[in-house]
Formats: structure tokens, C-alpha cells, sequence
């Protein structure tokens, strides 16, 4: 008889069901806009080769096909980039959830040396010498002079429109169209196994903490939740990423521990629920996961 173990995020509890994303949300186009040509603008780093966009690309659905993002000066990073997608309804920012928002975030990377290697008084510097930014500022933020702040600020609104609505799934939880065969025992698999238990809610992840590893002890655990709090019972706990379009942003974990989204679907029952997959239960799984696959954000339009 298979044991199945459920793991229930003992960080913060949620609520085990999933949650549509809405159609729509309300931000600040014009800001958004400016927010976006920011976004993807490489000559605010210390060498003038990295954007946002460099490691969260829309062809890789906000995310980044390596398994760590190379920065500036071609220097490496040392954790896999998650997708900006839905970013705005994650509870926490980063893996191990250092960064309270999305405006909390931003410094992040601008500041590492690893990655864009700026101070804030460098992207200011940068931001004022371009006369279009200039203009563009002039006009939304009404001022002869651009602070750290206000970068900040354009780039938020951007990231806050990058939503994925309309996936398969999203739609049938709509009452639009039907799943097939595969996707509905998938998804009966995904709530049965304890799938659903970290990855629920709006964004299916990214609300909750929780450890990986749970029933078998995994390998390469660096800059978790305990690298921010030195709690140990935060030893190789990771907010729980969202699953939205995950067919897209491999590699996964936040090693990039693997390409295959099949392989992350058994790692997952094996070290976090004790369970070893069928062939038939794992391609069932996977079917589902495909089914949270949606357009573009229509603000990428374009890109």
C-alpha cells in the first residue's frame, strides 16, 4: 500500500484551493510604459550588458533558461532567477523571501556587484544624463530631477502588469472550457498526493514558505530562509514558487537542479511528499502543469 505524506507549510498556512487570475489589473499605463523601457535597458549596469530583461526574459517566460544568470563584467550568480511573471501576487520577494515587495526587490539586483553592480546614486547619475528619460519623467513624476525612487517606482508598475491570465486552467476554473482525460486525473493527483497543499492560491505558490526535502534530504541548499533569519528550522526552506507557466521556466528549483519538467514533478513527490511516481501518474501530472501555461502578458506585446 503507498504512504503518501502531506507536508503543510508550517512558515504560513494557506489555504489549499486555487485561484483564478483576474483579467485585468488596475496600474498607471503610462508609468507601466515607462517602467518597461527601463526594464529592458542595459545601460543601467556597471558595464552597460545587463538589464532586468537579461535574466527574466519574455522568451523564457520571465525567467532565465541558465541555471544562474550571469551578470556584469560576464560574472556568475549563485541562484537560479525565478519568472517576474504574477511576481506581484508573491507574498515575499526572492527565494528566501528577503524582500518585503516588489519595490523592496529592485535593490537587490541593482545593488549586487554580481549582477548590475550599480548604487543608487549611480543609476541616478545614469537616469539623468539621458535626455529621453528626462522627458519621460518630466512628464509622469513632474520633476527637473530623477531620484533612485522614482526608477524604482516606474519599474513596479511594469512589473505589476506582467500578469498571465487566461491559461487553460484558469479558464476552466471559469467554467469555459473542460480539461481532458489526462489534465483532469492530473490535477486529481496534484490535489490527492499533497501537491496542492504548497501550491494553492492565486499564483499556486508564492504565498507560503516551506522546506525542500521534507521525507528525503536534498543536496545544495544555499541562501534559504535561514540565510536570512539564522532560525534553524529555516535550513533548506524556500518560498514555494509558483507553478504559472512552469512549463516555460526551466530549469527548476532554485539550483536549476533539472531541465526536465518530469524529473522536477518525481524529485518533488519523492524528497518532499514520499512518494514514487508511475509513468502514468507522472505524465498525468505533468499534463496538468501544462494546462497553467498562458499568453504573454499583453504589455510585452512586442517582445
Amino acid at each position: 500500500m503507498r504512504i503518501i505524506f502531506l507536508f503543510l507549510p508550517i512558515f504560513l498556512l494557506a489555504s489549499n484551493i486555487i485561484v483564478p487570475i483576474p483579467e485585468t489589473i488596475k496600474y498607471n499605463k503610462q508609468k507601466a510604459m515607462l517602467g518597461k523601457k527601463l526594464f529592458f535597458d542595459p545601460t543601467i549596469s556597471a558595464d552597460g550588458t545587463v538589464s532586468c530583461a537579461s535574466c527574466h526574459s519574455p522568451k523564457f517566460g520571465g525567467a532565465d533558461p541558465r541555471k544562474v544568470s550571469i551578470g556584469v563584467y560576464s560574472r556568475f550568480g549563485v541562484i537560479q532567477s525565478p519568472t517576474v511573471y504574477n511576481s506581484v501576487f508573491n507574498f515575499r520577494q526572492f527565494w528566501n523571501g528577503r524582500a518585503k515587495n516588489l519595490f523592496a526587490q529592485i535593490d537587490g539586483p541593482t545593488h549586487n556587484p554580481v549582477e548590475m553592480g550599480l548604487n543608487s546614486e549611480k543609476v541616478e547619475k545614469i537616469i539623468n544624463n539621458n535626455k529621453t528619460y528626462k522627458r519621460l519623467f518630466k512628464v509622469i513624476y513632474h520633476t527637473d530631477y530623477i531620484t533612485y525612487d522614482m526608477f524604482k517606482d516606474a519599474i513596479v508598475e511594469f512589473e505589476t502588469a506582467l500578469i498571465t491570465p487566461n491559461a487553460k486552467f484558469d479558464r476552466y476554473l471559469r467554467g469555459e472550457v473542460k480539461l481532458n482525460k489526462k489534465e483532469l486525473k492530473g490535477y486529481k493527483y496534484f490535489k490527492t498526493l499533497g501537491c496542492i497543499n504548497c501550491h494553492n492560491g492565486i499564483n499556486i505558490g508564492g504565498n507560503a514558505f516551506g522546506k525542500i526535502g521534507v521525507i528525503h534530504r536534498i543536496k545544495n541548499n544555499k541562501f534559504d530562509r535561514y540565510s536570512v533569519t539564522h532560525n534553524k528550522l529555516d535550513k533548506s526552506v524556500y518560498k514555494v514558487p509558483t507553478l504559472r507557466n512552469i512549463a516555460l521556466t526551466a530549469p527548476y528549483f532554485h539550483s536549476g537542479m533539472t531541465y526536465s519538467l518530469s524529473e522536477a514533478v518525481n524529485y518533488m513527490a519523492y524528497f518532499n511528499l514520499g512518494v514514487k511516481l508511475n509513468k502514468e501518474e507522472n505524465e498525468d501530472i505533468v499534463a496538468f502543469l501544462k494546462t497553467l501555461t498562458a499568453p504573454k502578458p499583453k504589455i510585452l506585446e512586442g517582445k
